[in-house]
């Protein structure tokens, strides 16, 4: 397990919460409920699409994409900014060790069973992509 495959799976994790949320987002489109609820739920959403892109930028940092190449996906300007905003995440993330990067794995198969649950004709193939992941390296 390296700090890489596990930002990966906290992304798909992320990723599963968000299309969750957004279908309850959808089942509650006739609720009556105030406009700061509507709101909130909507700032929920905004905020776990943050976590997910922030997840992501770790992932790839790690995988080795180069700060100059995260810092235009991002459409940001500056790589120093940018890698000086994710210094604490990355050192958090690299500095732990191969259990708790275990650990943190743990349950990783809940994610392709709920995908092999929601996936439709026009998702990629394969029913496994986790395991895919842990398997590739």
């Amino acid at each position: 397990m390296t700090p890489e495959i596990l930002a990966r799976i906290a992304t798909a994790r992320a990723a599963r919460d968000l299309s969750d949320l957004a279908r309850q987002a959808v089942a509650t489109t006739a609720e009556t409920t105030s406009p700061a609820e509507r709101i909130r739920r909507a700032r929920e959403l905004r905020e776990l699409t943050n976590q997910i892109v922030d997840l992501v930028v770790l992932a790839e940092s790690f995988g080795g994409a180069s700060w100059e190449e995260i810092t235009a996906a991002l459409g940001r300007r500056d790589p120093g900014t940018v890698r000086r905003e994710f210094a604490a995440d990355v050192a958090e993330w690299g500095g732990k060790s191969e259990e708790e990067l275990e650990r943190a794995a743990e349950g990783y198969e809940a994610l392709d069973q709920w995908y092999a649950r929601h996936r439709e004709d026009q998702d990629p193939e394969g029913s496994t992509p986790v395991a895919d992941l842990l398997n590739r390296h």
